[in-house]
């Protein structure tokens, strides 16, 4: 399950339908806590049901090192991320 930490999400329910977020916590075998750094800050993530989130193959290996080696997470961390993820969508259509 650990291995789930970092990993780029979509929304597929809620306010906050088909937003990428980011897993940064594990709170039980159905839940998790995203983040984007913009709507959703690091202080304030999100609580969503694994099977409302579309998990993809692609792993933030600098969000999963900041967590894992227990350093502090900034928003701008999470946001910078976020947007490098979404220009590389973007370039590959």
């Amino acid at each position: 399950m650990d291995t789930i930490i970092g990993r780029y999400v979509r929304s597929k329910a809620g306010r906050d339908k088909d937003r990428l977020m980011i897993i940064i916590g594990i709170l039980d075998s159905q839940h998790v806590l995203v983040a984007d750094g913009i709507l959703r800050s690091v202080s304030n993530p999100k609580k969503k049901k694994l099977k409302h989130l579309f998990i993809t193959d692609r792993v933030a290996e600098e969000i999963t090192n900041l967590i894992l080696t227990r350093k502090k997470l900034l928003d701008a961390d999470l946001k910078r991320a976020v947007e490098d993820y979404n220009e590389e969508l973007a370039t590959s259509l």
